[in-house]
């Protein structure tokens, strides 16, 4: 019966993308029009390839949705094109489409991943005929694992989680969860929670090997403009709001009303985890009364500058540098949290609400170790802050806590590598006999 039901469920699923395929176009020109897409390289998205297939050797196909998969398998990325396997890296933003291009440009081919119907990945797959398929995280699409499960082409999710409210609507058909899971060769998850949900879910083998975000290095800064920010802003007392989501903009606004009185001079730095909310957020914070520097203006923040919103992508590195404090958010508005491990190992005292269960491990060891604190709302939150900037020496604690537990939880990397082996081995047997038995030149 349950076989039915998942036989039943994709081939509507199938067939409601047959459906669909006629109103690409329209669909992906909407997406240009909102800056989502890439007008250069739309076809790409129906299947069509934009740059040639390596003609020698194994390929793998490695797929990350977005800047924070691409940079945590980044390393694993480096690795796999070191033994001469040629990668070919899908992503679905065009912000995760730059980072490929500046930092895996030499050792991996980018691609726009192509939408999850039969034509469109037909003509991706039919084009760059992968030997081995590594998705990362918790991207599940069913046409894609189907097409690659028809093909006998070995599918590994790797940094694999799931968060309570994947698990909770994957439990509600768990006939539709173990058609689509069966098709995975393996799964490499984050934590042993992920890697229980996967296997209760009908995934057969499954190891866990740790987050591969804390293998990766902390993110980059500008130092020029790291200096001249520090110089301008001189020795004022500062804490900063991160990757924030409606509403928290307004509640950091806030916190700063707050405290100003007892930290003079305070600053606060908003970054929105979407940048293009910039005028939204500005207005709303024009209205509480602040003063305002907003980054993607070029603003330098001046006494009396209360917010510097960082309304810039790729400058989180630059962001964590100017604080010694870090409230990161969708995690008291909104479900899910941010990734704190970039903040920890900076040295970040991290704080957040209570909605992290997409990075719970994570958050575990730090609360654990005494690198961050959990706050319930903006009062509690002003708390926090206030008691930080008073006591440097908590701060400091809270700090090298932080820092240590990333320390703690690096390792994944190689754990990750060697649950790849039994699919890595082989090409690279592949390559060994091809390089034995090339004929030698003529001298």
């Amino acid at each position: 019966m349950s076989d039915a039901l998942a036989r039943t469920a994709l081939a509507a699923y199938r067939l409601a993308g047959s459906l669909a395929y006629p109103m690409l176009g329209p669909y992906v020109g909407y997406r240009i029009s909102r800056g989502k897409e890439d007008p250069a390289r739309r076809r790409e998205r129906y299947g069509y390839a934009s740059i040639e297939r390596p003609d020698n050797g194994p390929l793998l196909w490695m797929h990350a949705a977005s800047v924070g998969e691409s940079a945590a398998v980044a390393p694993l990325v480096r690795a796999i094109s070191s033994c001469g396997i040629n990668v070919v890296m899908t992503t679905g933003t065009m912000t995760s489409a730059h980072f490929v291009q500046e930092q895996l440009a030499d050792c991996a081919i980018h691609q726009y991943v192509p939408l999850d119907m039969k034509p469109t990945l037909a003509r991706f797959l039919d084009y760059w005929r992968p030997d081995v398929a590594i998705v990362a995280e918790s991207e599940i699409w069913p046409m894609t694992m189907l097409e690659l499960g028809r093909r006998r082409i070995p599918q590994v999710l790797v940094n694999a989680r799931l968060s309570d409210r994947s698990f909770k609507r994957w439990k509600s058909a768990p006939w539709l969860a173990e058609a689509l899971l069966e098709n995975l060769a393996h799964v490499v998850a984050q934590s042993d929670v992920d890697g229980e949900r996967f296997r209760l879910l009908g995934a057969r083998a499954v190891t866990v090997a740790g987050n591969l975000k804390a293998d990766v290095g902390p993110p980059s800064s500008s130092e020029l403009a790291l200096g001249e920010l520090q110089w301008g802003l001189g020795r004022r007392p500062r804490w900063a709001a991160l990757s924030t989501h409606p509403g928290e903009e307004e509640l950091a606004g806030e916190v700063h009303r707050s405290l100003v009185q007892r930290h003079p001079g305070l600053l606060t730095i908003i970054v929105p985890r979407h940048v293009d909310r910039g005028d939204e957020i500005e207005k709303a914070l024009l209205g509480q009364g602040f003063k305002v520097a907003r980054r993607s203006r070029g603003e330098q923040p001046d006494e009396a500058t209360d917010i510097l919103l960082g309304d810039t992508m790729g400058e989180m590195g630059l962001y964590l540098r100017l604080t010694d404090i870090a409230f990161l958010g969708k995690s008291i508005t909104g479900q899910g949290g941010q990734n704190p491990l970039e903040a920890a190992m900076l040295g970040t005292a991290v704080l957040s609400g209570r909605y992290v269960q997409n990075f719970r491990d994570a958050y575990q060891r730090l609360l654990k170790n005494g690198g961050a604190r959990i706050v319930r709302d903006g009062e509690s939150l002003a708390s926090h802050v206030s008691q930080l900037l008073r006591e440097p020496e908590q701060l400091a604690d809270m700090a090298t806590a932080a820092a240590g537990t990333v320390e703690e939880m690096r390792g994944a990397l190689p754990r990750t590598l060697q649950a790849l082996h039994p699919f890595l081995h082989p090409l690279k047997l592949s390559i060994s006999l091809a390089r034995r038995c090339r004929p030698a030149m003529p001298r």
